[in-house]
This record gives structure tokens, sequence and C-alpha cells, in this order.
């Protein structure tokens, strides 16, 4: 923003520091005029000889006034040379952390999100801002490498099927012999692909920008729904899916929180064991918060490696592995949707193998949806 040239903050204070020095002192000379010098004679009073020890005039008001009043206009202009070189080095010293945080501001709208201020000294206002903005541009910093990361293997993930594509439309072309049939089946495969995956980016985008509209929810009719969309996929990996819980009321998207409980419980049958795998589903209540737990059988799991299962695309490479793996977005929307709801997601390996999710929301009251 364009602005009209002013005076800087720290003239500002010399100004004002040497203001209130040259108000003490009139305020002072004033005092001693008024509880002092008024009570001066103006005519000049002799004294009785014969008093001991005075003798002599008594001084006079103006004679007094002749002589004060250099001092007092020296003195002033003493105060206000003073003040404006005292001021000028008091503020440069007050307003030192201010400096380093405009120039830490101004790297970081040039790009430099690496750095920090780290003010030192005790707790005040100057550092309590400068640590909060070390704080943002931490936060800041890590959101832009995610970014980054995101849009990187999404352009991968996105390039895949249009290469596989441009093959078979490739083979196709040089090999009229070849059986139409089965490359319309692969391209449809390709596409159905390529589709499933722009369409859990855009969800992705949705919840990021939490554009929704928020409703009472029972988190445990939802995952009853989600288990009656996902019984034959269930049946098909034999796999068994136990469900418990009580009635847990939140508030947000329906839409957006079945598509959290579908993923959820997608993700615990196809990473499940190759057989006689089960999968536990279980919703409950805490002071203050509802909750939904996903339980699954399957291979063992390195805390370090259930950590990284919720960035986008990331599969988990020691996982068993289906052709129902899905496009590697399914616990990152989960994380997503959680935050936007202002919840807690926690994935925490299970000793015997598998995984458990636990996702925590807020509760509200059973009157809210009445």
């Amino acid at each position: 923003m364009d602005r009209a040239p002013g005076l800087s903050v720290r003239l500002k204070l010399t100004l004002s520091y040497a203001g209130f020095l040259m108000l003490a002192g009139v305020l002072l000379l004033a005092a001693v005029w008024v509880f002092l010098l008024r009570y001066v004679p103006d005519r000049a009073m002799l004294i009785n000889p014969d008093d001991r020890p005075a003798n002599g005039v008594f001084p006079v008001r103006s004679a007094l006034l002749e002589v004060f009043a250099p001092r007092a206009a020296a003195v002033l202009a003493f105060l206000l040379v003073f003040g404006l070189l005292g001021g000028w080095i008091l503020a440069g010293r007050m307003l030192a952390p201010l400096t380093r945080i405009t120039d830490a501001t101004r790297m970081a709208t040039n790009g430099s999100l690496s750095h920090r201020i780290r003010l030192p000294g005790r707790a005040d206002e100057f550092r309590e801002l400068a640590d909060a903005f070390d704080t943002m541009l931490a936060q800041i910093e890590t959101h832009v490498a995610e970014q980054r990361r995101f849009a990187a293997n999404a352009s991968h993930e996105l390039r895949t099927p249009l290469a596989i594509s441009k093959t078979l439309l490739d083979v196709a072309r040089t090999d009229p012999d070849h059986v139409t049939g089965d490359i319309i089946d692969r391209l449809s495969a390709v596409n159905a692909r390529a589709i499933d995956l722009t369409e859990a980016l855009l969800l992705l985008s949705r919840a990021e920008q939490r554009s929704f509209t928020r409703e009472p929810v029972d988190l445990s009719l939802l995952a009853e729904e989600a288990t009656e969309t996902l019984l034959p996929l269930a049946e098909e990996h034999g796999v068994t899916i136990e469900t418990r819980g009580d009635i847990a009321r939140t508030s947000g998207s329906p839409a957006l929180l079945l598509q959290l409980t579908t993923n959820l419980l997608h993700n615990a049958i196809v990473h499940n064991l190759p057989e006689q795998g089960t999968v536990w589903v279980g919703t409950g209540v805490r002071p203050g918060t509802v909750v939904l737990t996903v339980e699954n059988t399957g291979e063992k799991l390195t805390p370090e490696l259930a950590a990284t299962l919720t960035e986008p695309f990331q599969r988990g490479t020691e996982r068993v592995r289906t052709d129902h793996a899905g496009v590697g977005l399914g616990l990152a929307i989960v994380r997503t949707i959680t935050h936007a709801h202002d919840g807690k997601l926690t994935l925490t390996p299970r000793t015997a193998g598998g995984l458990r999710i636990t996702v925590e929301l807020p509760a509200v009251s059973p009157h809210t949806d009445r």
C-alpha cells in the first residue's frame, strides 16, 4: 500500500520524551513562582539593624526575577537538548526489537521462510510479538512444504494414468490387429482411476476450505451406513466387521463425515490380513467430545510408518496391497475433514498387528437437533 511519507516512530517518541521533559520543567518553575516568589514583596524592606544576625535590605521580587529568569531559561534549554538527545537514544534502544521484526517480515515477504527472529531477553510485548511471528513462520513453512510435496505427488499421480492411456493408444495405432476390446477395457479402468483421483482431490480441497454448513450428526448412524455400504467389499476380502458403540452427536457436514467414516472403514478392509481379518467399528462419548474408532487386524506397523499414513499418496509400503488400495488420499481426506471439524485424529499401531484409528470431535447437546 502506498502511503504519504511521515515522521518515524523513533522521532515521534523522541519529541514526546523531550516535550514531556519540557512540560515537567515548566511545571516545576511554575511551582516555584506560585509557592515561593509570589510571597516576596515588590518593594524594598529595611531590616532593624538591632536584629541579629540579619541586617540590611530584604531582596525584592523584581531583583529575584532578574536573577532567576535567565537561569530558568538556561535550564529549560538544557532540558530540551537533554530530552531530544536522551529521547533519541532511548527510543532507538526500545525500538531495536521492532527493527529486527520488520527485517524478518521483509524477508518473509520476499519468500524466505526458513529464518527466525529468536529475540533474546525476558518476556515483554516485543518478545511476545517476535515469538508469535516465529511460530507463524514455522507453520507457514510447514504448510508450504506440504503443499509443494502434495502438488508434486498429485502431478505424478495424475500423469500416470495419462501416460498409460497414451501408451495404450499408441499400441492400438501401431498394431491394428490388437484386440480392441482389451484396450477399451484397460482404458476404461485407467480413466476410472483418474476420475476417482480427481474427485478425491476436489473433496480434499472442499474440506480444507471448510465450505460446508454445519448440522447435527450422529456418528453411530454414519458408522452403520458405511458398514452396510462396504459389507460386500468386506465379504469379498474375507473380513468380518463388528460394530458397537453409543449415540455420538456432533456438529458438521453429514456428507463429509460420512466420507470420513467410509474412508476409515474402506482402509481397514483393504489393508487387512489376506484372509479371516477383522474390523472393529465403535463410537463413544467422552467429556466434551465424541469418538469414532476403527480398528483392524493386519501386518505389524511401526509408529514411524503409522505417522506418515495421513500424508497424501502415502499408502504404506509394508502393508498388504490389493486392487482396491485406492488413490492414496483416503487417510489424507480423513485428516483434513477431522481438522475442518475442529477434531483430532490419532493413529496407533496395534501390538498384534494392524492399526487403531481414533477420531475425536466436539460433542453437542442432545437438544441441539430438536
